[in-house]
C-alpha cells in the first residue's frame, strides 16, 4: 500500500535549512517519493501551526522509512538539525 510521509516545520535557520532541502529532494525521490505539497497555502484547524508543511507520496510504508534512514536523507537530515523545529510521520493510504 502507498504511504504518506507528512512533515510539518518551522524553520528557524533559512540558511541551514536550504541546504536540507537541496539534499532532501534528491535523497526523496531515490527511495521512490513524489512531492504532492510542498511549503503551499494551508489552513491550520488543530494543534500547532507550523508554517511550512510538506506531503510526499511513496510506494510503501517500507519505502519511507527506508528512506528516512538512508545515507543520503541523514546527511540532509543534519542541516535541519538545529535549523527548524518539525514533527514527521509516515502513514499507510487506503489506496
Amino acid at each position: 500500500m502507498p504511504a504518506l510521509w507528512i512533515a510539518h516545520v518551522t524553520v528557524t535557520d533559512a540558511e541551514a535549512y536550504g541546504k536540507y532541502a537541496e539534499l532532501a529532494g534528491p535523497a526523496i525521490s531515490k527511495h521512490g517519493g513524489t512531492f504532492i505539497a510542498r511549503a503551499g497555502r494551508y489552513v491550520q484547524l488543530e494543534g500547532k501551526e507550523r508554517p511550512r508543511n510538506v506531503v510526499a507520496k511513496f510506494p510503501s510504508v517500507e519505502a519511507a522509512v527506508a528512506c528516512y534512514n538512508s545515507a543520503e536523507y541523514q546527511e540532509a537530515l543534519s542541516h535541519a538539525r538545529g535549523a527548524s523545529e518539525r514533527e514527521l510521520l509516515v502513514v499507510e493510504t487506503t489506496e
